[in-house]
């Protein structure tokens, strides 16, 4: 049976490139939403920014169900829980793995997507997702310590699928919210839609994964079982999110010169 690696050591360079790499994304990607926001008229897009930063305060709940451990010694720390360190760049790595898929995401959403294009984004994630993890992974930031299968790089592949289907039903949850908001008090709902959706889709589809890797012998059966399962629930969620594009999302974008909210019966944000 594999161990926490409590004591295994920590490669300060890629700390550094973590921590400084994925702040210096968040600061671009915040000043993009506030540029797009004074385009628009909404806070919309600065909040999902902040909204997925603040979702990474709540990153041990996953690391205990997926059996993650950030490596300590030598790390720069911001708190502890379950008994695993929380890494200073979670949350700029939260906004770097899905805050920036989502503000481009919702952007495309408001300005018309199909089914197909929706399952085309969840494909980007999913490969955003591959690309950050194997990095951090292989770079020798933290693991995935527990009985995982299908893994690709060490990093496990349904992992990454259901990291996609979070940022998909955040993204869709996200675009029904500013379509149906009458106001910036409503829009702030977002921070906590984030955690909701993040843990309906980790925890929810990931359910029989976390279960299996869990259980008190957890065979290589067991678990690619399990996993199995975890990924189909993914897929069905995305299938399910691409059904409940906002009405709004299938018009085409109004021509220059022309009242867009007036055509489609959006309500204004103040």
């Amino acid at each position: 049976m594999p161990s926490v690696p409590i004591d295994h050591p920590l490669d300060l360079t890629m700390q550094s490139i973590l921590t400084f790499g994925s702040y210096a994304i968040w600061l671009s990607i915040l000043g993009y939403a506030v540029w797009l926001g004074m385009r628009e008229r909404t806070p919309f897009y600065f909040l999902i920014v902040v909204a997925a930063a603040f979702g990474g305060l709540f990153e041990p709940l996953y690391d205990e169900a997926m059996q993650l451990y950030f490596y300590k010694p030598g790390m720069w720390t911001t708190f502890t829980s379950f008994d695993i360190p929380q890494p200073v760049w979670v949350y700029s790595g939260y906004v770097t793995l899905y805050g920036v898929v989502s503000v481009f995401l919702c952007r495309q959403i408001r300005r018309g997507m199909s089914r197909a294009t929706l399952y085309k984004w969840a494909g980007v994630e999913l490969l955003c997702s591959c690309v950050f993890e194997m990095v951090g992974i292989n770079g020798g930031a933290y693991e995935y310590w527990g009985p995982h299968v299908f893994r690709i790089f060490e990093y496990p592949l349904a992992i990454g699928v259901l990291e996609a289907a979070q940022v998909i039903c955040f993204s869709v949850a996200a675009a029904n919210l500013r379509a149906r908001a009458t106001g910036i008090a409503a829009l702030s709902g977002l921070v906590v839609l984030f955690p909701c959706t993040f843990f309906l889709a980790n925890l929810g589809a990931g359910a029989p994964m976390i279960i299996a890797l869990h259980a008190s012998n957890p065979s290589t059966g067991l678990v690619a079982l399990g996993s199995t399962v975890t990924i189909a629930f993914a897929v069905v969620l995305v299938w399910g999110a691409s059904h409940v594009l906002p009405v709004e999302s299938r018009v085409p974008v109004a021509a220059p010169g022309t009242d867009a909210r007036r055509r489609l019966s959006v309500p204004a944000e103040s």
